[in-house]
């Protein structure tokens, strides 16, 4: 038999908080971590900005013993250890457990290894200098370091599973947890991303020319989902985690649920029909917006809130396009709409477990965060979805769905259905 999957734990590094409470403040106040990076300046980058997390490797002290902390370079890690864990120890669970906990495993995603950590490795071995490498390179230029990491420090004995999907990992990540609890291979699962974008993965993004570069000396104003004048989106690092429960687990040790998945989808255009390395194919994102739907069991009508992939350039109002169709609505119709992106930037691998850490909160506490920097909204998504559905101030409204999306390179599509709690 199928389960119910709730949330029960929530954690996130992002470029406006370093926690969850502080995260709620920024996105209800539409606090912008976007800033302003002398070093893409000195590196004659066209963007010079970025979404950059204040993390200090002490933030880690009460969360790795000493003997793992030292040596460790991978940022990316390190924002997924952190997020993984403050989420754990959010659903009320204790770090130290000296037993493998098997009815638990770990879906967490990325993208590459931070290329800070693979340069060094190549140096080292270009100058005849690999006995200096150390004990510590290999896990950490693995794809599967952050799971690696999460799973022994929490002593997980489920499913450990590394995902790479591009932009659409972090809620790929969420959906296949909750797809082992729904069909009982476990009965809880942390599941999330981290990317962290340094500067050889931002240059190879700001060769493509996608990135903007009109907002160098207004950091804050940079990042425009959905505008007019969006200029491409600016890149960011972060992690967002969750802990998903079967209901009856989480029931019985007593757990706060935050709220459930319904269900979701995942699949792909087949870069056909419009669709590329680069680009979604409509065909693709309206079938897995509407899979994810009748998976859920519920219809367009319902959905409150759409949280979209959204990221600041021309592909906005295509992707609002394929909302309307697949959503069956328009004009005054439309549900709300907001973008995460306008405040933190497009954080990749991470987006969108960051943002659906943001979905649940706006769930929880009853409100539709702003779209910051939509003072221009694009004419033609406001034709079709109308201004009111587009909010610039925090809106305080009861949510009872919001469908997440986020579309990747490769033509890779997810959508998660989040609801409510109803006993």
């Amino acid at each position: 038999m199928s389960k119910r999957v709730v949330i029960t734990g929530l954690g996130v590094i992002s470029p406006n908080a370093m926690d969850v409470p502080g995260f709620l403040h920024a996105i209800k106040n539409g606090v912008s971590g976007v800033k302003f990076m002398p070093q893409y300046e000195e590196l004659k980058f066209n963007c010079q900005v970025a979404g950059s997390p204040a993390f200090e490797w002490e933030d880690l002290r009460n969360y790795l013993t000493e003997t793992s902390l030292y040596g460790l370079k991978g940022k990316g890690i390190a924002f997924g250890i952190k997020a993984a864990l403050d989420a754990w120890m959010d659903a009320g669970n204790e770090i130290t457990c000296e037993e493998t906990l098997w009815e638990t495993g770990c879906v967490f995603g990325s993208s590459v290894a931070d290329t800070d950590v693979i340069k060094n490795a190549i140096t080292r071995v270009d100058a005849k200098e690999s006995r200096k490498l150390g004990s510590r390179v290999v896990e950490q230029i693995m794809n599967s370091g952050v799971t690696a990491y999460i799973s022994g420090r929490l002593g997980l004995g489920n499913k450990i599973i590394s995902n790479s999907s591009a932009c659409a990992t972090g809620t790929q990540a969420i959906l296949m947890g909750y797809e082992y609890i729904k069909y009982g291979m476990a009965k809880r699962m942390v599941v999330g991303s981290s990317e962290y974008v340094d500067a050889y993965i931002f240059g190879a993004f700001d060769s493509m020319r996608v990135l903007s570069r009109k907002h160098n000396d207004e950091p804050v104003r940079a990042s425009r989902p959905m505008s007019i004048t969006a200029g491409g989106f600016v890149p960011g690092s972060g992690a967002g985690a969750l802990i998903l429960e079967d209901l009856d687990f989480a029931l019985a040790r007593g757990a706060r649920i935050y709220g459930e998945v319904l269900g979701g989808s995942n699949n792909s255009g087949g870069q056909r029909g419009g669709g590329s390395m680069t680009a979604p194919a409509a065909t693709g994102v309206i079938r897995c917006i509407q899979e994810a739907m009748n998976n859920a069991g519920i219809t367009g009508q319902q959905v409150d809130l759409v949280s979209g992939h959204l990221t600041a350039t021309i592909a906005d109002k295509l992707e609002i396009q394929n909302w309307a169709l697949a959503l069956g609505r328009t004009a005054d119709d439309f549900p709300m709409v907001n973008s995460l992106k306008s405040m933190i930037g497009h954080c990749l691998s991470a987006a969108g477990s960051i943002e659906t850490v943001a979905a649940v909160l706006q769930i929880v506490h009853g409100f539709v965060h702003p779209n910051i920097n939509l003072e221009d909204a694009n004419p033609e998504i406001i034709n079709l979805i109308g201004a009111n559905n587009l909010p610039t101030k925090i809106v305080n409204k009861k949510i009872n769905i919001v469908a997440k999306a986020n579309f990747g390179f490769g033509d890779i599509n997810t959508c998660l259905i989040i609801s409510r709690y109803d006993k």
